[in-house]
């Protein structure tokens, strides 16, 4: 009941979130070092591109940052004063160190300090920066102060047209000390040349295109096959069905969802938490699947018996905490900034997909064993194709997971934005690959049946709650055999009594 309260806050709280539209609502200033600082936003813009066609009405190529009614206020008991300049710093990442500086080799500030001002580099209560090597004309600093009992300032709106690709970043930062509980308003508007998308997004626009036709070709795929041999269709195969639904599904929903965004400037709230929560419910459902056919379900055993609620229980907890932790970093995002999920959100995800291994790979193994053991020679070599698929993904998962790392280690400032896309679109290519695999071994066919269990006593595997085990027959001492008073040999059609075939067996 908790998680689900904390879910429920969790959606509202997003419905206030818009998109490369950034919206400021009385922000206030967190202090850093000598400075007071409000992060505005920070986004990958790619350079905008010149007209040469003739084309009407001419298209609309231009890059640009636009601060747009940036209002700040501060309360009447500290208006008796006018103040220090607060300032809007724009400035590309690389040109990074050309902001701050310190005095006789000391501490950087960010703030200019008196001591600074008396070498005449900068004036007191202002900004340091100095001018970029590459162009003069950054970074982009403007300011508006407080005259003397003035409540609120406004900075005059610019609109920056952006000629250099690069990962900018938007700082309000104001150096007076006297300015108490002092908040920003307004908004900026960001635009690449084609469109609204930050552009460490966009790239994913046209990934959710490519993987939404993919999956319509896998749906072709299965749909047929599904609708030729209905009547042969066994429970797995269900499941493999509704997977491959929510996969078509969530596709569609985050291509909208990136499609609307980039022709608005505002994401679509409800299209992000429904395009969330098909992924999500895909994902749990998915892992089900995978462990169920571990375990046996469907092929060698008609339920799970008295596995059922364990399984439910972790995928319906591996559900809450995929959800809560895709809602935090989807919706509403808007900066170019990753890793914006907290610890304690990322862990339980990760720690549930841990189990979800050892589970699946302990299964996989007590099947294979059992299978081996009764001969069932054509199940046995399905699923060593299966477990051999599944070892692949996971050594493939576990290198990228080593390169991620790599990656955001050494991209701290988010200099390689054009290139993180690949890290979250792996992901979806993995998990599309891996279903294929399935689809493949356990597509619906004519002959689809000998895959599957039979209510005949030859697939019959233990109930047992924690490990599959198959029944035999303990054995029977001849000790035990002569005990028994009513024991006479039936004689067969050919002179053999019963006696005669069960020595034959033992042999």
């Amino acid at each position: 009941m908790c998680g689900v309260s904390v879910l429920a806050f969790l959606l509202l709280l997003s419905l206030c979130a818009e998109a490369s539209v950034h919206d400021y609502r009385e922000e206030k200033f967190a202090a850093k070092g000598n400075a007071f600082v409000v992060h505005g936003g920070s986004e990958g813009i790619y350079a905008s591109v010149p007209n040469l066609t003739d084309a009407y009405p001419p298209p609309n190529p231009e890059s640009f940052i636009r601060l747009e009614r940036i209002t700040f206020r501060r309360n009447k008991e500290f208006s008796n004063f006018s103040s220090w300049p607060i300032q809007a710093v724009l400035f590309e990442v690389e040109d990074r160190e050309t902001i701050g500086g310190s005095a006789y080799g000391g501490q950087r500030a960010v703030c200019c300090t008196g001591d600074l001002a008396k070498l005449g580099v900068c004036a007191e209560g202002q900004v340091i920066y100095r001018p970029s090597v590459e162009n003069p004309d950054w970074p982009q600093v403007f300011g508006v102060s407080f005259k003397i009992d003035d409540e609120v300032a406004v900075l005059p709106m610019k609109s920056i047209q952006i000629t250099k690709t690069g990962m900018y970043n938007l700082y309000f930062i104001h150096c007076d000390t006297r300015l108490k509980e002092l908040v920003v308003e307004g908004k900026t508007v960001w635009k690449n040349p084609s469109g609204y998308l930050p552009g460490r997004m966009a790239p994913m626009k046209i990934f959710y295109q490519f993987m939404s036709f993919a999956y319509v070709l896998l749906g072709i795929f299965w749909f047929s096959q599904y609708a030729r041999f209905w009547r042969e269709v066994f429970p797995l195969q269900n499941c493999i069905t509704l997977v491959i639904t929510l996969g078509m599904f969530e596709m569609a929903l985050w291509y909208f969802d990136y499609a609307e965004f980039s022709e608005s400037g505002i994401r679509p709230t409800g299209t992000t938490i429904w395009a969330v929560t098909f992924g999500t419910v895909k994902r749990t459902v998915a892992r089900l699947v995978i462990l169920m056919v571990s375990m046996g379900y469907g092929v060698v055993r008609p339920s799970l018996g008295g596995l059922t609620s364990k399984v439910v229980l972790l995928g319906g907890t591996f559900f809450l905490a995929s959800e809560v932790l895709e809602l935090v970093e989807n919706v509403g995002a808007v900066s170019d900034l990753s890793g914006k999920a907290k610890l304690f959100l990322v862990l339980p995800a990760a720690v549930l997909d841990v189990f979800f291994i050892l589970w699946i790979f302990t299964s996989l193994s007590a099947t294979l064993n059992k299978l081996q053991a009764r001969r069932m020679m054509i199940k046995l070599d399905i699923y060593r194709k299966f477990t051999n698929a599944l070892a692949a993904a996971v050594i493939v998962s576990v290198g990228w997971i080593c390169y991620e790392l790599y990656f955001k280690s050494n991209d701290v400032y988010n200099e390689q934005w054009r290139n993180a896309w690949i890290i979250p679109a792996f992901w979806q290519v993995l998990s599309y690959s891996l279903l294929c695999i399935i689809c493949i071994l356990w597509a619906p066919s004519q002959s689809a049946t000998r895959y599957a269990y039979r209510d005949d006593g030859s697939d019959e595997f233990d109930r047992d709650e924690t490990t599959l085990t198959l029944i035999k027959p303990s054995p029977i001492s001849s000790k035990d055999v002569r005990s028994v008073p009513d024991a006479r040999p039936v004689q067969s059609s050919n002179g053999n009594s019963n006696d005669d075939l069960e020595e034959d067996k033992r042999e």
